[in-house]
């Protein structure tokens, strides 16, 4: 009786921290793509010595979006729900 409750328990603290890893991975997912929007609009407006420096974010960005929602993926997270999620609360912390 007494492995199985520390077979639970370990369990339950194995679960709760694959929960945490998913959720900072949407919390990232988000953020980059609010950031690839930034920058694309930064891009439209930018003044002619800034526009390489734009596109190297843009760039970077969606190689990094790209990346996270491969990984999303692969831990059979649901993609689409996440492009349109525009603001969350996990615990205290506010996604933007």
């Amino acid at each position: 009786m007494r492995e199985e409750q520390k077979f639970r328990r370990e369990e339950l603290i194995r679960e709760r921290g694959e929960l945490e890893k998913e959720k900072e991975l949407i919390k990232n997912i988000i953020k980059t793509k609010e950031e690839l929007k930034k920058a694309n609009r930064n891009f439209e407006f930018a003044d002619s010595n800034l526009i390489d420096y734009y596109i190297y974010q843009i760039k970077a960005n969606q190689a990094k979006l790209d990346y996270l929602i491969k990984i999303a993926k692969t831990k059979g997270i649901n993609v689409d729900l996440i492009q349109d999620i525009q603001f969350r609360t996990w615990g205290e912390e506010e996604v933007v």
